[in-house]
């Protein structure tokens, strides 16, 4: 098997563009905070502005500008909150009580770096704030509403928490294809999806058609739901293949715990061919697109390419 190449630098500039956007945002959003807890708003902070790859953020400001050929104000709100939901994610999955990890990013966890209860109030109040910045900080209504929504939806009990559960429940047992589907979609793939239309519904509202060509939307949440399952597959080989410096957490972590993963049930061989079938997959579903999607393929072909 030939090693992988790096992403194109091309499409690292892309990223790392996106990566600056959203966290200026993240860091204007956090400034105006003026009522929160000065400890409370440290944890934050240190979550927030910890280097994160911001992969989902950037997919949803991509996809606005597949729709409407430019992001907007709408998207960028958006973009932090889906950052602020996935960060609060990572906050309480490196708890004691779930995956117990002491690095994440590349630094300290937020428990390892404050303590216990502080993490956990950390996590609930980056969920909250994701939606109070959504609601507050949107003027048109009902694109509002429509994000707060999928959202929800994908970071709810029937989505990524289902898949934190089923995960949990997995461990030390004898992992199935259908098993693997349902964790990774749910925990990962859902809010790739959700960050896809998100922008779509930004990109259609910023082009005054909000809502009147769901094909758009439609394309958009295939993509992403193939990108993210495919994230998370890579996710289950670099575990296995990668060092902790290159993962910017604990390698092997998975194996440790016995958990149901895509190499332990299948192998890396045919993880990576499904890796690779979604990618095509992801890119045929943006057909309707044309060249305005030239940077989701880009990213599709870059996530098969990720060492990290």
């Amino acid at each position: 098997m030939p090693a992988r190449r790096p992403a194109d630098a091309g499409f690292d500039n892309l990223l790392n563009d996106k990566v600056q956007t959203v966290n200026l945002q993240l860091e204007s959003l956090l400034d105006e905070q003026k009522d929160i807890h000065e400890d409370l708003k440290k944890a934050l902070a240190y979550t927030l502005v910890s280097p994160g790859k911001r992969i989902r953020p950037a997919l949803l400001l991509w996809s606005c500008e597949a729709v409407a050929g430019r992001d907007s104000h709408e998207a960028r709100i958006a973009a932090a909150a889906i950052e602020m939901v996935h960060t609060y994610s990572l906050v309480h999955d490196d708890l004691p009580a779930m995956d117990d990890d002491d690095l994440r990013r590349g630094r300290p966890t937020c428990h390892k770096a404050f303590d216990e209860a502080t993490a956990i109030l950390a996590g609930d109040a980056l969920l909250t704030l994701a939606f109070e910045v959504l609601a507050t900080k949107i003027a048109d209504a009902p694109l509002a509403v429509e994000l707060i929504s999928q959202l929800a939806l994908a970071a709810g009990g029937a989505g990524m928490i289902a898949g934190q559960m089923a995960d949990l429940q997995a461990e030390h047992t004898v992992g199935s294809i259908e098993a693997l589907e349902y964790i990774h979609i749910n925990k990962t793939a859902k809010m790739f999806r959700c960050a896809a239309v998100m922008g779509g519904l930004c990109g259609q509202a910023e082009s005054g058609r909000f809502k009147a060509e769901p094909a758009q939307l439609d394309a958009l949440a295939q993509y992403g739901l193939k990108i993210g399952l495919g994230f998370q597959i890579a996710d289950d080989i670099l575990d296995v293949s990668a060092s902790s410096a290159q993962l910017g957490k604990t390698a092997g972590k998975d194996v440790e715990a016995a958990k149901c993963t895509y190499p332990a049930v299948i192998g890396i061989e045919k993880s990576r061919e499904l890796e690779r079938r979604l990618a095509r997959e992801a890119m045929q579903a943006l057909t309707p697109f044309g060249s305005r999607a030239g940077v989701l393929h880009a990213l599709a072909d870059a996530l098969l390419q990720r060492n990290r």
